[in-house]
């Protein structure tokens, strides 16, 4: 369930990074609160609580 998550998150951490021309004027506070998120899954992952 854990990898599962993890993954998820990392693949809307990449469609969240503003390469695209639609998404050029949201900056970089997607991508940043995403890879917070995955930082606090892989955490939570490494320590077994998840």
């Amino acid at each position: 369930m854990g990898l599962i998550l993890l993954i998820l998150l990392i693949v809307l951490l990449v469609g969240a990074i503003p390469a695209w021309p639609y998404s050029a004027g949201w900056g970089y506070y997607p991508a940043g609160g995403l890879g917070t998120l995955v930082i606090i899954v892989l955490i939570l992952i490494l320590l077994g609580r998840l």
